[in-house]
């Protein structure tokens, strides 16, 4: 009987044990994956964790704002860059907006490209996320720009391009998004490469 007691807990312990293991590796290919998403891209390590903090930062802020709460704006940081998107009813809560991630610390600009519109429905984020993947895919295959150094946000059929490039791969990604089906205009928040 103590045999079989034993037997059992054994098999409820490795039966248990399968899925987190499995979480295990699921990590370990993520930081697998940041690490060398970290190693091609063009900010220093320090900036990328400055841009993430900015990013977690501004959003908290933003989505417990009770003025704010309930409209889709979205915070994202590229080289201390700030850009806002998202909809909102009044140049007020567009104002506020800014004002309300203002003091985080970090932030060397705000892009304010906040559009008095109606809130995005699911079908146009979906539309957004597949324009991203596709102006990315674009610039992966290009020769003529270096994908990692570019970070693409779609809003409503808006791509918003950030990064840090020289003159000609700011145009020739700009170029490559402007072609892409869905893309209703392109906005350059680019930083100059040095």
């Amino acid at each position: 009987m103590m045999r079989q007691n034993y037997a059992i807990r054994w098999v409820l312990l490795a039966g248990l044990s399968v899925p987190l293991l499995q979480g295990c590796a699921a990590v370990a290919v993520g930081a697998a994956a940041v690490g060398v998403s970290s190693a091609t891209d063009p900010r220093t390590l320090g900036t990328q964790l400055d841009d993430q903090a900015i990013e977690m930062k501004a959003n908290a802020k933003v989505g417990n704002d009770n003025q704010l709460k309930d409209y889709r704006i979205r915070v994202v940081s590229y080289g201390k860059q700030v850009l806002l998107v998202g909809q909102v009813d009044s140049e007020a809560q567009r104002a506020r907006a800014e004002d309300v991630i203002s003091d985080t610390n970090g932030i060397e600009r705000v892009f304010n490209q906040i559009r008095l519109a109606s809130k995005a429905g699911i079908a146009t984020q979906a539309s957004d996320t597949w324009i991203s993947s596709r102006v990315r895919m674009k610039l992966i295959a290009d020769d003529q720009v270096d994908a990692t150094d570019v970070k693409v946000v779609t809003e409503n059929g808006e791509v918003f391009l950030l990064g840090i490039v020289d003159d000609a791969e700011a145009e020739r990604a700009v170029d490559i998004a402007r072609n892409i089906d869905g893309v209703q205009k392109v906005v350059k928040v680019f930083s100059r490469a040095r």
